[in-house]
């Protein structure tokens, strides 16, 4: 090996290590994770009425 090629080796080796030489920084699972509702909330969801079924269908 000459001068030239190990002096290669040592900057492509600093290169390698400045890039993946630590780990990356932790990420916290409460950023990982955002909550919103799936659906808008139907304001007519709790009108119903059990006994308005059989007034419609039974009578």
């Amino acid at each position: 090996m000459t001068h030239e090629e190990t002096a290669d080796s040592t900057a492509a080796e600093a290169v390698r290590r400045e890039r993946f030489g630590k780990l990356p920084e932790r990420i916290r699972l409460e950023d990982t994770v955002e909550e919103r509702p799936a659906t808008v909330p139907d304001p007519a969801k709790d009108t119903y009425n059990p006994d308005e079924w059989l007034v419609r269908n039974c009578l």
